[in-house]
């Protein structure tokens, strides 16, 4: 059983997001990723964020970008794990351990970064993030790029929800349900 990993930035992430709907619809983006993930292991979560659930292990993120973040979470880990960005409010549980048995392996987004990565070792992680992330995660560990689309639509914007809005989780399609009844 892999451990899961969710760097998630809170409310300081999602920065083209707007501002007055950041909060809530990075926590429930959040929440769906992790509905996922704690079907397919335990979960570890890297985060500033202090008001999370107590029921979550918690690893404090250092401030130094995703790559350090991650490497904080994987600090003691042994054996296979998986790293799932808290932006991918499609991710389903069957994708996470799809992804998980293919180890090792990646989920790119369009634009070449990587959303969704896994590991036979922790040992094998390198802080690689950034533009470019999937080719450098390929070059380095060997990853099969798979084609999951739950995986690789991340959202960074609001036409990114309002495209993806039939495929997203039950807190996500909440939450905009809230703000759409706001706007109303």
């Amino acid at each position: 059983m892999p451990t899961v990993v969710i760097p998630f930035a809170g409310a300081k992430g999602k920065t083209r997001l707007p501002a007055e709907v950041r909060r809530e619809l990075s926590a429930a983006m959040f929440e769906d990723v992790l509905a996922a993930c704690r079907a397919v292991g335990p979960v570890r979560v890297v985060t500033p964020d202090e008001e999370l659930a107590t029921d979550l292990e918690r690893v404090a993120d250092p401030g130094e970008g995703q790559g350090a973040a991650v490497a904080a979470a994987l600090t003691g880990v042994e054996g296979p794990v998986v790293v799932v960005n808290a932006d991918l409010p499609c991710a389903v549980p069957a994708d996470v351990r799809l992804l998980a048995e293919t180890a090792p392996a990646l989920v790119a987004a369009a634009d070449g970064t990587t959303n969704a990565l896994s590991l036979p070792s922790a040992e094998l992680f390198a802080p690689l993030y950034g533009p470019g992330s999937a080719e450098r995660f390929h070059a380095h560990t060997g990853a099969v790029s798979m084609a999951i689309p739950n995986l690789a639509d991340d959202v960074d914007t609001m036409d990114d929800l309002i495209r993806l809005q039939l495929r997203v989780g039950p807190r996500t399609l909440a939450a905009l349900g809230r703000l759409q009844r706001r706007v109303a």
